[in-house]
């Protein structure tokens, strides 16, 4: 059960966070490597069967949704460029996504664009790992735009590594480790301890790193 309109899965790399978000979308009906739910290629079938084992509650009918995941995001382009060539929509598929092809933006470009111009609101959002695409001044534009679309009914579950995303005001953030998942305070995350620390005296903690020099 979500407590916010806006909830981010943290934690170390292999704990889960990206196989219940995908097990969450395929559920709900998206496709596993992203885009709606009227997007249905593949082009290498590797999700697990988690999402046969769980059920989704909703608490109203969303009329918009999207499973944006910044690995895939080739594919989704791919796709949104083959719809357009074998069926000729009018207007074409594109449209909705900015006009210009995913593929002649880069990588940061494209997923904003999809954001800025393919979500409406009164949505389902689901983003995993967005800081692969985006630098950190694109990830505070990407907060703009999750604030307006939850002005807009709108919910977002994120996995993500990112200390500057999950300092959304008021988000719900849960933490996946080897004890299972809880929920917890934004600067009690590993993420934002271990960035602070870093940030707070660079040079000493790279020294500890990398300096074998015991002399």
């Amino acid at each position: 059960s979500f407590s916010s309109n806006v909830t981010f899965f943290v934690g170390e790399n292999g704990t889960g966070k990206s196989t219940l978000l995908e097990a969450i979308a395929v559920a709900y009906g998206f496709n596993a490597e992203g885009g709606s739910k009227n997007f249905n290629f593949s082009t290498n079938a590797t999700h697990s069967e988690l999402y046969e084992h769980i059920s989704i509650a909703k608490r109203g009918y969303a009329r918009d949704g999207f499973f944006l995941r910044a690995e895939s995001l080739y594919n989704v382009a791919t796709n949104i460029d083959d719809m357009d060539k074998e069926f000729s929509f009018d207007p074409p598929v594109i449209e909705s996504y900015g006009g210009v092809s995913l593929h002649n933006q880069s990588h940061g470009e494209s997923f904003l664009s999809i954001v800025q111009n393919r979500f409406f609101g009164n949505g389902l959002y689901l983003f995993d790992e967005p800081e692969a695409a985006l630098s950190p001044m694109k990830l505070l534009t990407l907060m703009v735009e999750i604030n307006e679309l939850e002005k807009k009914n709108s919910q977002f579950i994120i996995a993500t590594h990112s200390p500057i995303l999950m300092a959304f005001p008021n988000a719900e953030i849960l933490e996946f480790s080897k004890n299972g998942i809880s929920r917890v305070d934004y600067r009690s995350t590993e993420h934002f301890k271990t960035t602070k620390m870093f940030l707070d005296n660079p040079e000493k903690m790279l020294h500890y790193l990398l300096d074998n020099d015991d002399t």
